[in-house]
C-alpha cells in the first residue's frame, strides 16, 4: 500500500529537479549572451543561405539600414568560415587560433551603429579582423575614396583572410581601399589614423587609450569590454575632443590579447 505513495513520492522530487535544471541553464544562457539572449539561436529560422540570413536578420529588426543591409547582401558569409554549412547559423563560428567569426547578430547590430559615422571617404580602422569578413563589409561602406585598415595578431589567420578576399572580392585588396596586416590591437594603427569608425572585435579588459586617441573628433569606436561580464561599449569623440560612452548590451566575445 505504500508503493504508490512513493513512487508519487520520488516522481515530485524528479519535477523538481527538472524545473530547477530549467531555471539553471535559462540563467546560464542569459547571462552569457547578455541582453541579446533572444537572438543567440543556433540557427536563423530558414537561414539557408546568405540572403536568407540577411533577410532573417533584417525580420528581427537587427538590419535597420538600407547600406549595412546592402553590405551584409553583398559579402556571403560562407566565404569567410571555416565550416560553410555553418556559416549562416546566429552563432559564433571557429576560424582557429582560439578566434571566432562573430555571431551575425553581432555584426549586423556594430555595422549600424557604426553606419552612423561612416560617409563616402572615411577612414575605419577593424582590429581582430579575423577572417576578413567585417573589414570587407566595411571596405564596401567607405566606397572608393575611403580607406579601411584591419589588423589581425595571428599570421596564420591574416594570411587566410586575404586569401578570402583575394576569392571573393580583390578589387578591394588591388585598389588599396582595404589593406589587411598584422598588429596589436592595444596599440591600433597610428600610422593610417586618425579614424571616423573603430570596430573592436575582441573583448579588452579597458578601453584602450591609444584606440582613443587614434578616434577623429566626431568619430565613434565600437568595442566590447570586460573580461567575466562583458558589455558592448560605444565611444563617441565630440567636436571638442571629449569622450562619451554608452553600454548598449551585454555580449560574449574571445579576449584582446596583451603583446
Amino acid at each position: 500500500p505504500t508503493r504508490p505513495f512513493a513512487l508519487k513520492f520520488w516522481s515530485s522530487k524528479l519535477q523538481l529537479s527538472v524545473i530547477f535544471l530549467s531555471f539553471f541553464f535559462f540563467f546560464f544562457f542569459f547571462s552569457l549572451c547578455g541582453d541579446r539572449a533572444a537572438y543567440c539561436m543556433w540557427r536563423s529560422p530558414s537561414a539557408n543561405n546568405n540572403d536568407e540570413l540577411v533577410s532573417s536578420l533584417k525580420q528581427q529588426g537587427l538590419v535597420k539600414t538600407r547600406v549595412v543591409e546592402d553590405v551584409l547582401r553583398a559579402v556571403d558569409r560562407g566565404r569567410y568560415s571555416r565550416s560553410p554549412a555553418e556559416a549562416y547559423y546566429d552563432s559564433p563560428n571557429g576560424i582557429g587560433c582560439g578566434q571566432t567569426i562573430s555571431a551575425p547578430h553581432m555584426h549586423a547590430m556594430c555595422l549600424e551603429e557604426l553606419a552612423k559615422v561612416i560617409v563616402e571617404g572615411s577612414r575605419v580602422l577593424d582590429v581582430g579582423s579575423g577572417s576578413g569578413y567585417l573589414s570587407v563589409a566595411l571596405a564596401l561602406m567607405v566606397g572608393g575614396k575611403g580607406l579601411v585598415v584591419g589588423i589581425e595578431r595571428h599570421k596564420e589567420l591574416l594570411e587566410w583572410s586575404r586569401a578570402n578576399v583575394q576569392d571573393d572580392q580583390p578589387e578591394l585588396l588591388e585598389s588599396g581601399r582595404l589593406i589587411l596586416k598584422l598588429g596589436d590591437g592595444w596599440k591600433g594603427e597610428p600610422e593610417y589614423g586618425p579614424f571616423d569608425a573603430i570596430h573592436v572585435g575582441a573583448a579588452a579588459e579597458s578601453i584602450p587609450d591609444a584606440l582613443v586617441e587614434q578616434l577623429k573628433p566626431g568619430g565613434r569606436m565600437i568595442i566590447p569590454v570586460g573580461i567575466y561580464d562583458q558589455y558592448l561599449v560605444r565611444v563617441d569623440k565630440l567636436p571638442d575632443g571629449s569622450i562619451t560612452k554608452r553600454t548598449l548590451t551585454g555580449v560574449r566575445y574571445v579576449p584582446l590579447v596583451k603583446s
